[in-house]
């Protein structure tokens, strides 16, 4: 055998090794991505723990799941604003979303947001809508 033969071998071998590595290491690292977002999606923790900060919003009755999450991400009250989109749709408060003004606070989870926004105007105990 002729030893540019064996080394076009090899190298064909490493290639192929190396492909596999790469595909291997490739799946691994999108499913951890995978997993963490989805476990975030209903495990987010929020903002700021202890007193936090009080935030006025106003959210129109033109305003989607993501323009929503992207309007609370500039002010601070979500980390991500296509999680705070997949968090509403996973929500119980699907439908009950109003639109008004809503003072929410860096303290509650995206969960507890939408919580406020879907109660009725005047419910002191959920939060203050306006």
């Amino acid at each position: 055998m002729k030893p540019i033969n064996i080394v076009s071998a090899v190298a064909g071998v490493v290639i192929k090794v190396a492909v596999v590595v790469l595909g291997v290491f490739y799946t691994y690292k999108g499913a951890m991505l995978c997993y963490d977002y989805g476990y975030r999606v209903f495990a987010e923790p929020a903002i700021s723990t202890g007193e936090g900060r009080t935030v006025t919003v106003t959210v129109t009755e033109d305003m989607s799941p993501l323009d929503i999450g992207k309007l609370f991400e500039s002010r601070g009250l979500v980390r991500d604003a296509r999680l705070f989109m997949l968090q509403y749709y996973f929500s119980e408060h699907l439908k009950d979303v109003k639109p008004g003004t809503f003072e929410l606070s860096t303290t509650m989870t995206a969960e507890e947001m939408m919580g406020v926004m879907a109660a009725p105007s005047g419910d002191a105990a959920a939060g203050t809508s306006k």
